[in-house]
């Protein structure tokens, strides 16, 4: 089992409605992707943009942006996650799913819609928490406005990696800088944040901040407005070696979660 693994995060200018174009952009970036990662994390709704027409782009788990992110992970023989609009039955959903080259293995369902771009009114939201596995280690996917909502990433010794896809917007770019970082120190775990830049359709500025943090809260890296790739490799024994020296883990107050 794996206790280091290499973290490639994208940070792409997306198109805004168009699926094909999306994944023509990617599979050009993705040409850059070192060898030797173990992971490729994509932003939130990284076919479409942050759209509300869900109607209108929702596909079924075997629709093309799915299919495409099975490809890269068998292609390149790595996990792939990332979210997509889906629609399941009379629903649709903002689902973040985990690939490897064997198929889908999991996906989570943005529990937090952000009513204030009206995501509460043309989506459905999720219910469970999910842990995904890569290696030794433990992931803990969430997307964009979940961020806002720390008892819901609150560890409870059930991961070791926190991450976030997301569509953040420019003017709220300060709260990104700080509460990925304040992710990371209150629960001892490496945080991930992919974002877009650009400009939607909707005329909202991304200014990307695509970043890794360590256990004790370190900036391993923060990208720039630019469009690209950042890759990095995790180590479980960092987790491990704070953890023990500060156990403040075991102070945490125990809570549930509805």
């Amino acid at each position: 089992m794996k206790e280091q693994i290499t973290v490639s995060q994208v940070q792409p200018n997306m198109h805004w409605e168009d699926v094909n174009a999306n994944l023509e952009m990617l599979d050009g970036i993705l040409q850059e992707i070192p060898a030797g990662t173990d992971l490729i994390v994509l932003p939130e709704t990284f076919s479409t943009g942050f759209t509300m027409q869900s109607e209108r782009y929702a596909e079924e788990v075997d629709g093309k942006a799915v299919s495409w992110m099975q490809k890269i992970a068998s292609e390149k023989q790595v996990y792939v996650a990332g979210s997509v609009i889906i629609r399941e039955k009379d629903h649709i959903y903002n689902r973040l799913f985990w690939i490897s080259h064997k198929g889908v293995e999991g996906y989570y369902d943005k529990r937090h819609l952000f009513r204030m771009g009206r995501e509460d009114e043309n989506f459905t939201p999720g219910k469970s928490r999910v842990i995904f596995n890569l290696g030794s280690f433990r992931f803990l996917p969430q997307i964009c406005y979940d961020l806002r909502f720390p008892v819901f990433s609150r560890n409870q010794g059930d991961y070791d990696v926190l991450f976030y896809v997301a569509n953040w917007p420019a003017p709220r770019q300060q709260v990104w800088e700080t509460l990925i970082p304040a992710r990371a120190m209150e629960n001892q775990a490496y945080v991930l944040g992919v974002n877009r830049v650009g400009r939607d359709g909707l005329g909202v500025d991304h200014a990307g901040g695509t970043c890794a943090y360590d256990p004790l809260g370190n900036m391993i890296y923060r990208m720039d407005r630019k469009s690209g790739i950042q890759t990095s490799t995790l180590d479980l024994d960092v987790i491990r070696e704070f953890r023990k020296k500060f156990p403040a883990w075991k102070d945490a107050d125990r809570f549930s979660i509805d």
